[in-house]
């Protein structure tokens, strides 16, 4: 038999947890599932010195057990399991938990996130954290005065070796064609800086590093098999996210890149009763801030959807 929830909270993260205290003070009795990766990307984040309220800076999981320990002290039921099947065709909705679990909830808030993209490399792993990072702006600030390589074509790529020039000594920015995707005026913005030098029809063959962290890269130029060494010790990945929506295709609207669409200036998606927050729904900001602020929106959209619903 299907256990009964007044308000589902799919994933968690600094959406999902906000979302969660936000609910569980309004009285909404939220259970969240918290996913395949409890916590979300930031507990793979050793540093962040970019979150309200922590003036000398916090680590990832730190900060991630602490909004999952306020979101409990207000009565969250925090639970692990992956959300694996869902039907929002009618009321109330329905979620399958690892395959097995059925549920059956009047709101459902979607805080699953993304994913970014990697290129495989054996060293991704071993100095994620110690030199290896996929978002400038979140952790270039450690890179000041320091040589740093972005990989990527694309506008976020562009916009991040942009954003690392303003901060590092040089800029080395890993392309593997003869030509970049980004818009115009971003290739001209990085191709005019003079800290950013760009290798062309090229692809990073390994990352170097000790204990420490990352010491530099080896490439290897696509054309002539020539291969290079770059010291540096900042490695940023700019090739994409890829949002975890693949369970609500044919269900939710969404965007070219699979990110669920929301109505401005809300967390609503195309389904009454479906809110959605994070990163699953921003392919712009990316920001654990602007997450949490989402977050809270979802579970004040949701209370009030409930409310009107006469389902609270």
């Amino acid at each position: 038999m299907a256990e009964k929830i007044k308000c589902l909270i799919i994933g968690s993260g600094p959406a999902g947890y906000t979302a969660a205290i936000y609910a569980s003070r309004a009285g909404l009795q939220p259970i969240m599932y918290q996913g395949g990766q409890p916590g979300g990307q930031l507990t793979t984040t050793t540093e962040v010195d970019n979150f309200p309220g922590y003036p000398k800076g916090v680590d990832g999981p730190t900060m991630m057990q602490d909004l999952e320990n306020q979101a409990k002290r207000f009565g969250t039921d925090v639970r692990f399991g992956l959300a694996t099947k869902v039907d929002f065709s009618s009321q109330p909705k329905k979620v399958w938990i690892d395959d097995q679990i059925e549920l059956e909830a009047d709101a459902v808030i979607i805080a699953t996130g993304a994913s970014a993209k990697w290129l495989g490399l054996e060293g991704e792993t071993t100095f994620n954290g110690l030199g290896v990072s996929a978002c400038a702006v979140c952790d270039g600030f450690f890179y000041r005065n320091q040589v740093v390589a972005v990989v990527g074509a694309g506008d976020t790529a562009a916009e991040e070796a942009s954003y690392l020039a303003n901060l590092c000594t040089e800029v080395h920015m890993i392309v593997r064609r003869n030509e970049m995707r980004a818009s115009l005026i971003m290739q001209e913005r990085v191709k005019n800086n003079p800290k950013i030098h760009i290798h062309w029809n090229s692809e990073t063959e390994e990352i170097l590093g000790d204990a420490n962290g990352v010491t530099g890269i080896r490439i290897k130029n696509r054309e002539n098999g020539a291969s290079e060494e770059i010291a540096l010790t900042g490695f940023f990945v700019a090739i994409g996210h890829q949002p975890n929506t693949s369970i609500f295709k044919d269900q939710l609207d969404m965007d070219a890149q699979e990110y669920l669409i929301t109505e401005k200036g809300s967390s609503r998606t195309n389904i009454p009763g479906v809110f959605a927050c994070g990163d699953v729904q921003d392919s712009i900001y990316r920001q654990a801030v602007t997450a949490a602020g989402s977050g809270c929106m979802a579970a004040l959209d949701a209370e009030r959807w409930l409310a009107a619903n006469h389902l609270h």
